[in-house]
């Protein structure tokens, strides 16, 4: 085996580095100088709503799927089994419930930024609040996705964590800048082939030295890794079928709905329609690329089935494991490395654009153009308006890489921005919900019912949690590492069964699993803010509201409303018309 950490990058796989950031930077030079050459602010924010439904489809999943969720989810299958893949149903049940309630609100609404919607329906406090929520987790997340995968690949390949900070980062506020959203699309496109690409070498090279897709099957069955289905109504349990599929999909609904950059994505498309097609495209091929990923965990553990890198301590972390595996087995390719950097690297590039132009729109529609408004009668300039943006983005990638160097320093910011990412998500999916499903529900009920659930939703997030137990692992193999056999004692194996329940002395609160805090961030959000709601009563009748701002049922009641109310009113003054002719004929007779 290779030693960890030795600097096993050769010329080819630095060239095959070099040359895939290159086309990234090459995709922003070529947009910039093309099409309408952003002389709108729609044209950068936008694309000019003419984008292709299969490019901005790719785009949508790929800037979901950073490099942590590439580390991590192969990791998890490794350490815990294929029990994760489970989520993929949450997210095939969400999307239908995106494309049908939420997306034709934000279709008629036509907004650059989605907290704009907050504003119309409730207010302006309620669109400053949700804006500065996502704005503050958004920026913390974007320097830990950037952060990640250097920390990792300076342990594998000795590269510097500096340098890769400073490069990627670099290189992605480059083509972000001056390409706009063009071209972060059609980079996220080229970076998920990248990310397949790395994915796929793990998968394949596996397979010819284990001898066959079989016999990793047969090799994760043995080792208790094919444990898809826990129905455990228990939410203390770590992953149950019922925590993956509701929590999940609860997730998948927050990120996609209440997201900034997912929702720009939909409204680069032309119609409601193109963008429902997007949606389901994008499903599928993140469930594909769940697969693959969870998949090549398995991959990883038929390798190291009998020498366990964890337990005989050359890897500390289990996000390790996917990096050391390209260390000890596509060393011996040229440029296999460099192709499997360039993936990871590729998983965080996409998310860390998607961010840094999101970030870019609600700063100028949520906070500048407002400010100018208020003070100047004319309307906000195009032309400040492109170039405020275009700063801003530049500004954005700056600050992402002073956030990465910044996790480098106060390595508590890595779990606790990550936190922030998963409790965050359903308070501002409960405020959406309350605005889009619920008529009665006004300014109040959102302000409250969205603090009190993200502060109850951070206390559980924040709180200590019982340890997870992974699954048995083997070092029955590992002579070569030194004091290995110390480390387990029964028959070389590391005996780690999972617990079935966690540990009894911890607070019961803090035992639920981390899936159902997006959940119960939602419900506290809705049951908060509809009891505020009904207590302080707006004075607006439902009939009196924009349908627009309603999920379609929702909207069409609101429009029988109206129509009933017009009725009324039209038949009122039919009959005292018709009341006051009958009278005046009366009269004519008797005289």
């Amino acid at each position: 085996m290779v030693e960890y950490g030795s600097g096993n990058l050769g010329i080819i796989d630095v060239a095959v580095i070099a040359s895939c950031l290159a086309v990234s930077a090459a995709i922003g030079v070529y947009y910039r100088f093309s099409g309408g050459k952003q002389k709108t602010a729609e044209e950068y924010l936008l694309g000019g709503k003419e984008q292709k439904i299969v490019p901005v489809a790719l785009s949508l999943m790929t800037s979901m799927m950073s490099s942590i969720a590439l580390l991590g989810l192969s990791s998890e299958v490794y350490l815990h089994g294929i029990q994760f893949v489970v989520i993929n149903i949450g997210y095939v049940i969400a999307a239908p419930i995106v494309a049908y309630f939420f997306l034709p609100v934000y279709f008629k609404l036509q907004a650059t930024s989605i907290f704009e919607y907050l504003e119309k329906r409730f207010g302006l406090k309620t669109r400053f609040m949700a804006s500065l929520i996502y704005f503050m987790q958004t920026v913390l997340y974007m320097g830990v996705v950037l952060y990640a995968p250097a920390l990792t690949l300076e342990a594998i390949t000795g590269l510097s964590a500096d340098w890769a900070i400073l490069a990627t980062g670099l290189i992605c506020t480059f083509y972000s800048t001056i390409g706009g959203i063009k071209a972060v699309i059609v980079t996220d496109v080229f970076q998920m082939i990248l990310m397949f690409m790395a994915l796929f070498t793990v998968i394949f090279t596996s397979v010819f030295d284990v001898g066959g897709f079989s016999q990793i099957i047969s090799i994760a069955a043995e080792n208790e890794r094919l444990n898809f289905f826990n129905f455990d109504p228990d939410p203390t349990v770590r992953h149950t079928f019922w925590s993956l599929v509701i929590g999940g999909g609860t997730t998948y609904l927050a990120l996609t709905t209440t997201n900034q950059t997912q929702v720009q994505r939909f409204m680069t498309l032309q119609d409601l329609r193109m963008a429902v097609i997007a949606l389901f495209i994008s499903v599928v091929v993140t469930s594909c690329l769940s697969l693959t990923t969870a998949f090549s965990g398995l991959a990883i553990f038929a390798y190291y089935k009998d020498c366990d890198p964890i337990v005989s301590e050359r890897i500390t972390r289990g996000d390790q494991l996917m990096p050391l595996y390209a260390v000890d087995r596509l060393h011996r390719i040229p440029g296999m490395t460099g192709l499997f950097v360039s993936g990871i690297f590729s998983a965080g590039l996409s998310t860390i654009s998607a961010i840094l132009n999101s970030l870019a729109a609600i700063t100028v529609e949520d906070y500048i153009k407002p400010g100018y408004n208020l003070w100047v009668e004319d309307a906000f300039p195009d032309e400040m308006k492109i170039r405020l943006t275009k700063g801003l983005v530049f500004v954005f990638g700056i600050v992402c890489i002073g956030m990465a160097f910044l996790a480098k320093v106060l390595g508590g910011i890595l779990q606790a921005s990550l936190t922030i990412f998963g409790v965050v998500g359903g308070p501002l999916l409960g405020v959406f919900s309350l605005g889009m499903f619920l008529p009665f529900a006004n300014e109040r009920g959102a302000i409250a019912g969205t603090i009190s659930s993200l502060l109850i939703s951070m206390w559980l997030g924040f709180s200590p949690k019982p340890p997870a137990s992974p699954l048995p692992v083997s070092v029955e193999n590992c002579q070569d590492i030194i004091e290995s056999a110390v480390l387990c004692t029964v028959n070389s194996t590391c005996n780690f069964k999972p617990n079935s329940k966690p540990q009894a002395n911890y607070f019961y609160l803090y035992r639920i699993s981390y899936l159902w805090y997006v959940v119960i961030g939602f419900l506290l959000t809705i049951l908060i803010g509809s009891i505020v709601s009904l207590i302080f009563k707006s004075r607006r009748k439902i009939e009196d509201l924009n349908p627009d701002l309603f999920v379609p049922p929702v909207a069409k009641y609101i429009q029988r409303r109206k129509r009933n109310k017009s009725d009324n009113i039209r038949s009122i003054l039919s009959n005292n018309i018709n009341g006051g002719k009958e009278k005046d004929d009366t009269e004519t007779c008797l005289l």
